[in-house]
């Protein structure tokens, strides 16, 4: 895929954040997902459902129109099935953006930090999710769990 515009550069970049952070739900046991490195974190499966409930908040707040079928909370009760939602969510982001164009992305949205342009929602997106990444590979070494090489394109 080109990366010639900021929404293809953006698409290229989340499908292998994607897998990224996929790889390392997958590489952490599911008796690990409670697992917190201190009581005022949260666990391995919270950053997850963290992670996946700010993507679809961000991006159907957004960048849709009142027609779209908004997601519904998420409950798993299994690794994969978090993992399933995971993907699926990220799949919806890249639907969604896909949808839109750059124009769309000078476009002003009310947000709780203040007015933004969707530009910079889009790369709130990415960036929180690369946050969040960053504990989560904390949390993999103090399992003694090697995370995944960097993907960093």
């Amino acid at each position: 895929m080109a990366q010639n515009t900021v929404i293809s550069a953006f698409l290229l970049k989340w499908e292998n954040s994607k897998n990224y952070l996929i790889e390392m739900a997958e590489l952490m046991p599911e008796e690990h997902y409670n697992y917190k490195p201190t009581e005022r974190q949260m666990s391995f499966q919270e950053q997850l459902l963290h992670i996946r409930s700010n993507m679809v908040w961000l991006s159907e707040t957004n960048f849709v129109d009142d027609t779209y079928i908004k997601s519904e909370k998420i409950a798993p009760k299994t690794k994969e099935e978090l993992i399933l939602e995971l993907t699926n969510s990220f799949d919806k982001v890249t639907e969604i953006i896909t949808s839109i164009s750059e124009e769309d992305l000078t476009t002003q949205v009310d947000f709780f930090a203040g007015p933004k342009s969707k530009l910079q929602i889009l790369n709130l997106l990415q960036d929180h999710v690369t946050h969040h990444r960053g504990q989560l590979i904390i949390y993999l070494n103090l399992n003694n769990i090697t995370p995944p090489k960097y993907r960093g394109w």
